[in-house]
């Protein structure tokens, strides 16, 4: 077994061309077009960089080096990697013949750097009212999940929030590979794997999700909800496991949901589709709706509670206690907006108190002018 130091020095001379992004922790993303094209995004924004490969050959080393530390095969039969480098950065690849004029290649840097509730406030990436909201209803264990498009800091927003659960809570987290930085002591990580070049050992979230729950966690978090999963997950929620946290690919809140309807489905358990609208609608309180911008910046656009459904029509009821208002770019570039209360309150007040928390004087003041009763 190569030693993880003497490879990942190995893997980084394989990719001499984009090691200086790869080692650059303002670049959050590289991404390799062939020989001749590479990419990078760095503060949110993509950049062509003046760099290439000496040829296709060059990054097929680099990736078989790569397959070879993961366990993995990598070749005509199999054309797609997936592997995660020595830094716990994401390394995604396609082949020829699958990628005619690749190989393509993408690496997202694992980042080390915790992003606190005061960074993006300050940063602009939610107001201190909506943190103070958010961190009221992880407190309470209100099942959160954060959604997005890919890039849109899903993941950091997540980080973000574990920094409200009280200390002295046991935490499992479970993902495909390790990104959630959870900024408490008792944690356990689980993480998942795929089968071996036979087609034997995978253990799959799903397994994962199971296992935990025999586990006595406080709280469960699911890097990313991507599979049949979501049923199980739901169900947890359900049946009296709050507080859950997770993450999902999402445009919209109401997308989040049905995004959920279609991965529950992709279970072995057939439900049908009021009964597995009412079990989601009465599982997932709270989505938390991140977005990315053409300026770079990663802002919070919603955060919507899940009302119920609607038994007449079978829509999801959905009520938004933050909506962020767009005004344009100015001259620079940059797009202006604002987060601000709706005016709506959190049908559940009652969780907030039994857990010794309330909302921001912001919020109340917002529903008190719009005729909401606290």
């Amino acid at each position: 077994m190569i030693h993880p130091s003497v490879y990942s020095e190995t893997l980084l001379q394989f990719l001499a061309p984009v090691r200086p992004f790869i080692e650059d922790a303002t670049v959050s993303e590289v991404m390799i077009n062939g020989p001749g094209q590479v990419y990078v995004e760095r503060r949110g924004k993509l950049e062509k960089v003046p760099v290439r490969f000496a040829g296709t050959d060059a990054i097929l080393c680099a990736l078989n080096n790569a397959a070879q530390f993961v366990g993995k095969e990598l070749d005509e039969q199999h054309p797609i990697l997936e592997a995660r480098m020595p830094d716990g950065s994401r390394l995604q690849a396609v082949i020829p013949p699958a990628a005619p004029g690749g190989p393509y290649v993408s690496i997202r840097r694992f980042s080390s750097a915790t992003f606190s509730p005061q960074k993006l406030v300050a940063g602009g990436s939610l107001t201190q009212d909506a943190c103070d909201t958010l961190a009221a209803l992880v407190i309470a264990k209100f099942n959160v999940l954060v959604a997005g498009g890919t890039g849109s800091g899903k993941t950091s927003f997540l980080n973000m929030l574990t920094q409200f659960v009280p200390d002295g809570e046991r935490i499992g987290v479970i993902e495909d590979s390790r990104e959630v930085q959870v900024q408490r002591e008792h944690v356990f990580y689980l993480e998942s794997r795929p089968p071996d070049p036979e087609g034997q050992g995978a253990v799959s979230i799903r397994d994962l999700f199971r296992a935990t729950l025999r586990m006595r966690p406080d709280r469960i978090i699911i890097g990313e909800i991507r599979g049949g999963e979501a049923l199980d997950i739901i169900q947890a929620m359900v049946s009296g496991h709050g507080g859950c946290l997770g993450t999902l690919h999402a445009t919209h809140p109401r997308d989040t949901l049905t995004r959920l309807e279609t991965m529950a489905m992709m279970s072995d358990v057939q439900m049908p589709l009021v009964a597995l609208r009412l079990q989601i609608a009465s599982g997932v309180n709270f989505i938390a709706q991140v977005s990315r911008y053409r300026d770079g910046t990663r802002k919070l656009t919603h955060l919507t509670e899940v009302l119920g459904v609607d038994m007449a029509t079978g829509r999801y009821q959905l009520q938004d206690i933050f909506v962020r208002h767009h005004f344009g770019e100015d001259g620079a570039g940059v797009l202006a907006s604002e987060l601000t209360p709706t005016g709506q309150l959190p049908t559940q007040l009652e969780q907030l108190a039994q857990y010794g928390v309330k909302l921001p004087d912001a919020v109340l003041v917002a529903a008190k002018g719009a005729g909401a009763s606290a």
